[in-house]
């Protein structure tokens, strides 16, 4: 699946995200955020060729549970989840190469 573009409207609850089957990677921010705007072609470049993960855009802010859940404190922030498990997180992502090593290790726990 390519980076998506596209922020999801409505949270999704925790509970939802917990039960996810296969790789995902949340990102949350806002579309005004200027690190979040600077962040997208990094992560546009670095899901090429990770078409069987999930990317879901949620926009966080004052009373976003969901963000508040996993403790969000700046943008964007990207959880790495397999089956709903976080197994990296990267925050205000510079380079592309942090982003692609963080997708090599969701991809290395979806084999062992």
């Amino acid at each position: 699946m390519a980076a998506n573009s596209r922020v999801e409207s409505s949270e999704p609850k925790r509970e939802e995200i917990d039960m996810l089957v296969g790789p995902t990677v949340l990102e949350f921010g806002t579309d005004w955020c200027g690190f979040c705007r600077a962040a997208q072609p990094l992560i546009a470049e670095a899901f090429a060729g990770h078409s069987a993960t999930r990317h879901l855009k949620v926009e966080d802010g004052k009373g976003r549970l969901l963000g508040r859940s996993f403790q969000i404190k700046l943008w964007p922030t990207l959880i790495f989840l397999d089956h709903g498990k976080e197994v990296a997180r990267i925050v205000r992502p510079r380079d592309t190469q942090a982003i692609a090593s963080a997708l090599q290790q969701l991809d290395r726990s979806r084999v062992e």
